[in-house]
């Protein structure tokens, strides 16, 4: 399944993890020093909500946390019925 938010289109970047080494020269060192860079992955905050879509069918979703926070999700009313009682 891709990491991509249903709303926003956010997917993962690339980056990098920089590995260095030394002591900093503010602290009596000589400097550090790059010593190696790897590449890493960036994913997005995806959350699985229920929602309710354009069409008006309530179904769940993959939304980042951000379009969450942005209120770009429209959740459904709550169900208040309750269960019927047990048939004795």
């Amino acid at each position: 399944m891709a990491r991509i938010c249903e709303l926003t289109g956010k997917g993962p970047i690339k980056g990098s993890t920089i590995w260095r080494s030394g002591m900093a020269k503010k602290a009596g060192g000589i400097g550090t020093h790059i010593t190696a860079i790897t590449k890493r992955r960036f994913l997005p905050n995806l959350q699985r909500v229920k929602a309710v879509m354009p069409n008006g069918e309530v179904r769940y979703i993959r939304v980042s946390a951000r379009a969450i926070k942005k209120g770009l999700v429209v959740k459904p009313a709550k169900r208040n019925w309750k269960k019927e009682a047990a048939a004795a």
